[in-house]
């Protein structure tokens, strides 16, 4: 079984090396706030500090106008804060609206921390790939060939690449309570990746492996524990050594098993019912994050993030051919739950957006939501965090909604899907 204490050390070791530094255990003390009472109830009232002034730079004026109409008005009803950075040939503006905090009212950080949620996986996903061209993994092999004692007989046939790519039919593990009250209450419980992949696999597939797709974080856990097995190393150390500290992300880490996030950060805060019956908004800025641990616990900045992304499509975090070409490869299968196209690919999704392709990932954890996204050439890039009270919700925020729109137009059509 996997040692908490071991894992929150793996974490702080990827953490140095992304910051060059020597760093201590990130344990809470005696984990005080874990015991304690909840974090203070907040309400958005008229006397609400009002958002600063919105602060970027572009060189296309329509693009600033569009982006600044998006980021107008916060802290609204749905987010407390947005930070948004758009690059690339065609235009760029760097943006921040809202609040730090509801309690002091200041601007919010534009060079805050926040929680990258499922962004995460785009980095395990490019792990994977450039393992894959070392000769370590194989795509086509089965994940069972790699963890025996884990996966049993009745996931067999599932491949590498099927866990990448969500076809894989495997269904989620199981998490205790049913609603954002209960998981709220258990914020600070530690989960066990083996012991998720065991809850999983104890169920019926959902169908056989590369028939659907279903969009689940259980793939990319076991993802996770597949780096770690092929390389005998920490996960996090093998992101860190391979994407944060050879591309300088500096302010990228992984929380391990510390509920806090560490540093500069503006916070988020949920909807959610509160203790006297009615419906209101609570702190939400320390919550733990090992259910999600390779699918989805990565901690970031905008900055980090966008260069991120432009190294990535520019072929110098997966090798530029068939690996990179993976990520841009939707499967020719239906979704399980829409019945539409596929529109996963292996670490990446992809929509139609003012009549092109954009190529990117979303993200959200309770409080706040991310999204990483780029043209094909990397003539636009877009990295954004919003701190969203509805966040992991079943539609999109509606202010992430009104950025992505800015930045690359309405939702159209979609497109041929793009084969392997």
């Amino acid at each position: 079984m996997r040692n908490p204490r071991r894992t929150a050390l793996r974490a702080v070791l990827a953490t140095a090396l992304a910051l060059g530094v020597t760093a201590g255990p990130a344990a809470l003390p005696a984990l005080a706030s874990a015991t304690g009472p909840a974090r203070p109830v907040f309400t958005l009232t008229p006397t609400t500090a009002p958002a600063p002034a919105l602060t970027g730079a572009s060189a296309d004026p329509a693009l600033a106008r569009s982006l600044s109409a998006a980021l107008a008005g916060l802290p609204s009803a749905d987010a407390t804060a947005a930070l948004v950075r758009v690059g690339g040939k065609e235009g760029v503006w760097r943006g921040s609206s809202g609040v730090h905090d509801l309690t002091s009212g200041r601007p919010a950080d534009p060079g805050a921390r926040f929680r990258a949620g499922s962004v995460t996986k785009v980095f395990t996903a490019a792990v994977v790939l450039q393992l894959a061209g070392e000769g370590r993994i194989d795509l086509d092999r089965s994940a069972r060939s790699y963890l025996p004692e884990l996966i049993p007989a009745s996931y067999g046939r599932v491949t590498v690449r099927q866990l990448l790519n969500h076809t894989h039919g495997i269904p989620a593990a199981d998490v205790p309570g049913t609603t954002v009250e209960e998981w709220y209450a258990d914020r600070f419980r530690i989960h066990d990746p083996r012991d998720m992949v065991r809850s999983a696999t104890a169920k019926p597939r959902e169908f056989a492996p590369g028939r659907r797709q279903h969009y689940l974080n259980i793939g990319y856990t076991i993802a996770g524990l597949l780096i770690e097995r092929v390389t005998g190393d920490a996960y996090e150390h093998q992101v860190g050594v391979r994407v944060l500290k050879p591309l300088g992300l500096r302010r990228t880490s992984f929380p391990g098993t510390d509920p806090r996030i560490t540093g500069r950060h503006n916070h988020g805060y949920q909807t959610m019912r509160l203790d006297d019956g009615t419906t209101g908004l609570r702190d939400v800025s320390v919550w733990g994050t090992t259910d999600g641990w390779a699918a989805g616990d990565i901690i970031s900045t905008t900055a980090d993030l966008e260069r991120f992304t432009r190294a990535l499509f520019r072929g110098r975090v997966v090798p530029d051919g068939p690996l990179l070409e993976e990520m841009f490869t939707l499967p020719k299968v239906a979704d399980l739950k829409t019945g539409e196209d596929a529109s996963y690919s292996v670490g990446l999704s992809m929509k139609v957006l003012g009549g092109r392709e954009v190529w990117g990932k979303t993200g959200g954890r309770w409080g706040y939501t991310t999204a990483i996204a780029s043209t094909r050439d990397g003539a636009r890039t877009l990295v954004h965090s919003v701190n969203a009270t509805d966040a992991k919700g079943r539609d999109m925020n509606k202010v992430a909604q009104r950025i992505m729109v800015a930045a690359y137009g309405m939702p159209g059509p979609a497109g041929p899907a793009t084969t392997r």
